[in-house]
């Protein structure tokens, strides 16, 4: 499998959620640690999250057909969001079993144990998350990006863990028995950022399924591209952007002068759309052209320079 590809990227989170959910889940059933049995829950949470982005992934790559003319990117969106909800079941359990911990006591063993685990958690999350955004960056993929951010995330949870335990190791050298509270407590602190990641990915990629426009800095580029074809353009309107999955999706329309001939104004959108194309990745443009309407400046301009007279024009957005 190659794991430079979408689906090689996703395998691997699969894989290794299933690893560290067993570890985590086995260690903290037997040092009775809720801060590490919670990571075991949220790595559980992980390994189903990342099951979607999978198969997600496998859909979205699809081409388009008869009953999905614009594709199947919205597969991913709908893995970001489902992720995201997942995120806010575990996040919820966590709390749920610190709360517990905290009003009837708290017994840890083999401390040890759970030291080794998390240690070892830390380093495969690091690993693992590093290549997950780098392939996300690579395909423009929201489903990695979230699977991602949510082992991005694991890696702060997990060193949280990780320190906690470290600090009742030390209690417990010199007899502090007490040291013990701060497992749940460490717990809940981790339950909080398990929910702003939860929030953050839920709100990106409902963002999508309701055709959120392009951030602005896209629809930027796509303006300046558009402005450098302006000795050819009278103007645009009506420009409309979303996106889906990792396919951005842009339609507008261009006013050119009358004199311009049908075989031109294919050329003129034909050159735009490849331009656009080559400074925003896995984009689809769709152009209405229309003559100007108005006796306008620029199309009396650039109908004087095609007779031959000299002028000025650009386009009016």
């Amino acid at each position: 499998m190659n794991l430079s590809s979408k689906a090689g990227a996703a395998g691997l989170s699969v894989a290794s959620n299933i690893f560290l959910s067993l570890l985590k889940m086995t260690a903290g059933l037997v040092t009775g640690s809720v801060s590490v049995l919670s990571e075991g829950i949220n790595s559980l949470v992980d390994l189903f999250a990342s099951l979607i982005a999978f198969f997600s992934i496998r859909i979205a790559g699809h081409p388009a057909d008869d009953e999905h003319p614009f594709g199947h990117g919205k597969a991913e969106n709908i893995s970001g969001a489902v992720e995201g909800v997942l995120i806010f079941i575990g996040a919820g359990i966590v709390i749920y079993q610190a709360i517990r911990k905290l009003m009837f006591g708290v017994t840890i063993q083999m401390v040890d144990l759970g030291l080794v685990v998390m240690f070892l958690s830390v380093i495969v999350d690091i690993v693992v998350s590093r290549h997950l955004h780098r392939v996300a960056r690579m395909t423009d993929s929201l489903a990695l990006e979230a699977d991602g951010d949510h082992l991005s995330t694991d890696v702060y949870t997990s060193g949280g863990v990780l320190v906690g335990l470290a600090l009742i190791r030390i209690g417990l050298l010199f007899g502090i028995e007490q040291a013990a509270i701060l497992d749940p407590v460490i717990a809940l602190l981790v339950s909080f950022l398990i929910l702003r990641t939860a929030y953050r990915i839920t709100r990106k990629s409902f963002g999508g399924l309701v055709d959120t426009r392009l951030p602005r800095e896209e629809e930027e580029t796509i303006r300046k591209s558009i402005m450098e074809h302006g000795r050819e353009l009278v103007g645009f309107h009506a420009l409309r952007t979303r996106k889906a999955g990792g396919e951005r999706h842009i339609d507008l329309h261009l006013e050119m002068a009358k004199s311009v001939s049908l075989e031109e104004a294919h050329r003129i959108c034909d050159h735009l759309e490849k331009d656009i194309e080559e400074k925003l990745s896995h984009t689809s443009v769709i152009i209405h052209c229309e003559p100007c309407h108005s006796e306008c400046r620029q199309c009396a301009v650039m109908c004087a320079e095609r007779d031959g007279s000299p002028g000025q024009a650009g386009p009016r957005p």
